[in-house]
């Protein structure tokens, strides 16, 4: 059953980790046996986590094209008009770079680039993900990525799940590769006989997965280090509570670590999705993942005004925030920290997971008070570049000097100063 609590301020309901396995030294040696022997090391694991023995790792395009075959139209339909979603909201992210002239014909600008080669991981497991094929490959597309890297672990006979076939060619992937876990985060960091390393890896995973992102940065760029998904809902007394029910289950069926809150002002809707979770939660394929999620992570929260409960979730800062209230676009302008804001009562998470357009790849366990949603930002570099004149560069050198100086480092100050000193007599 889950727990309804009252007078609660700021639990650490979202940012608690400690009930997570230490899998680094584990990770850290399969990183290194990925390093050091490539292919034969991606493949032994892949056999040994995966059950999947290989001859190869990249899919070729036979495979492709018997997966595609399986994958029956109406579906494809689906995954066609999701992708145009997506595209449409994250076309809107693109960005320009600048220039900016002087009175002295000084010229400042900034120049906006696409990363070379990007990886997307997809997870395998319990679930198939095409979703998370669109929300990662698209944005790279976006950008103007050149070679989007697919990976996602085998099934055991050896194949990959056709409905991410058919997400990457929609998505616009241009190799998929058949290895998962912490060997594929490795291959693509540090490359292999077959798989290429990338400048960036994106995407979810399990622990060994987080691990290995964590492991490799520096080497690469990572999106995140994603924890368990969150969802935290806000709900007054006009809230339906079958629907309030069925929100917070469909985070939970993810994972039973995955924590899903309800923070509400009416006494008499907590009592109401506490049954109807329980109702539910009986008719779902899932139900012993969700009821260990609910059991361990699930809360009700009593609060005693709308404000509060937004101060709540600011404090917590969830991957999903749901506003099921009367009016939800005054609350809106409270919020502060989320990853994701879903407004009204017609408005249920799995609509941000699949169709309506913004990514879904979202900052968890309290990083969204600093970080933001994956977008085509993630794919993109920029650097700045600087040209001055002759008449420019003397009209500050005197102040660029002294604040050399200042700091202690007179080669600096040098640098420019001795431009405009008389050449030496030869």
């Amino acid at each position: 059953m889950i727990k309804i609590l009252r007078d609660v301020k700021a639990p650490e309901i979202f940012i608690r980790v400690d009930d997570e396995a230490d899998v680094s030294a584990a990770v850290a040696a399969i990183i290194a046996d990925v390093r050091r022997e490539g292919d034969a090391a991606v493949l032994r694991y892949s056999e040994k986590f995966d059950g999947a023995r290989l001859d190869s790792l990249e899919l070729t395009d036979e495979e492709a094209s018997a997966a595609l075959k399986q994958v029956d139209g109406a579906f494809v339909e689906i995954l066609l008009r999701a992708a145009r979603n997506i595209e449409a909201f994250h076309r809107r992210q693109l960005r320009e770079g600048f220039e900016l002239t002087g009175d002295n014909g000084e010229i400042l600008g900034q120049k906006v680039l696409p990363l070379a080669r990007v990886g997307v991981y997809v997870p395998g497991g319990t679930a198939a993900y095409p979703s998370t094929v669109l929300m990662n490959c698209i944005p790279a597309r976006i950008a103007g990525v050149k070679e989007i890297i697919l990976v996602t672990p085998p099934r055991p006979d050896g194949t990959v799940r056709p409905e991410i076939v058919a997400a990457a060619r929609i998505a616009g992937a241009t190799r998929i590769f058949k290895c998962g876990g912490a060997q594929a985060i490795a291959a693509l960091a540090y490359g292999t006989e077959s798989i290429p390393a990338v400048d960036k890896i994106v995407g979810p995973g399990n622990a060994y997965v987080a691990e290995a992102k964590r492991q490799v940065f520096g080497r690469v760029g990572i999106d995140m280090i994603a924890g368990p998904s969150e969802i935290l809902v806000i709900a007054d007394e006009t809230a339906p509570a079958r629907h309030v029910a069925a929100d917070l289950l469909s985070q939970a069926e993810h994972d039973a670590r995955a924590r899903a809150v309800l923070v509400t002002t009416s006494e008499a809707l907590a009592l109401k999705v506490a049954e109807e979770i329980e109702s539910q939660l009986a008719e779902l394929p899932r139900e012993s993942i969700a009821r260990a999620s609910i059991e361990s992570g699930g809360k009700i929260i009593l609060a005693g005004s709308l404000d509060e409960a937004v101060e709540l979730a600011n404090a917590l800062a969830p991957e999903h925030l749901e506003l099921i209230v009367e009016d939800p676009f005054p609350l809106l302008e409270k919020v502060r920290n989320a990853g994701s804001v879903f407004l009204g009562k017609y408005c249920p998470e799995a609509l941000g997971d699949y169709f309506a357009g913004p990514n879904h790849t979202l900052p968890t366990l309290g990083t969204a008070r600093f970080s933001s949603p994956l977008s085509v930002d993630d794919f993109i570099k920029k650097f700045s570049y600087t040209y001055y004149t002759k008449e420019a560069l003397a009209r500050v050198r005197d102040d660029i000097a002294a604040f050399a100086e200042r700091e202690g480092l007179t080669a600096h100050a040098r640098s420019v100063t001795i431009r405009f000193e008389p050449e030496a007599k030869k």
